[in-house]
């Protein structure tokens, strides 16, 4: 297979200065200098985020048809143990939906697994922190 890795994924949002504020706060890099389109980045990947006068406008083709805010889905690698990631979402006032939970990653075609703890944006995105030993 020659596909190496992922660039970027997008998604639809409502509520933009909530998000970008919320991604900014997580420790998220937020790009918010080319509205109506904005990115967060971490490492070498990025979450495009398109809003509402993009994904509600119909000459906006390039994107899912039926993606509405809230589609989200991510779960994002925590360098840390459980334990920082925990109290890290409870200095931000962030909370927890579920977890610590064992669940398995990715990594090694989903044979490893690790602890995550999930919370959700102001979209209602889910977000997924998991942590593997």
């Amino acid at each position: 297979m020659t596909i190496r890795a992922f660039d970027h994924v997008a998604i639809p949002i409502e509520n933009v200065k909530e998000m970008l504020l919320f991604y900014r706060k997580l420790g998220f890099t937020v790009n918010d200098t080319m509205p109506p389109f904005y990115s967060i980045h971490f490492g070498e990947h990025r979450i495009n985020l398109h809003d509402p006068e993009v994904w509600k406008s119909e000459s906006f083709t390039l994107r899912g048809p039926t993606a509405k805010p809230g589609c989200g889905d991510f779960c994002f690698v925590w360098e840390g143990s459980i334990a920082s990631i925990t109290e890290h979402l409870r200095k931000l006032s962030i909370p927890i939906v579920e977890g610590p939970v064992e669940r398995t990653g990715g990594r090694n075609l989903g044979s490893t697994t690790g602890n995550s703890v999930y919370v959700r944006d102001p979209d209602n995105n889910l977000l997924e922190f998991i942590v593997y030993s």
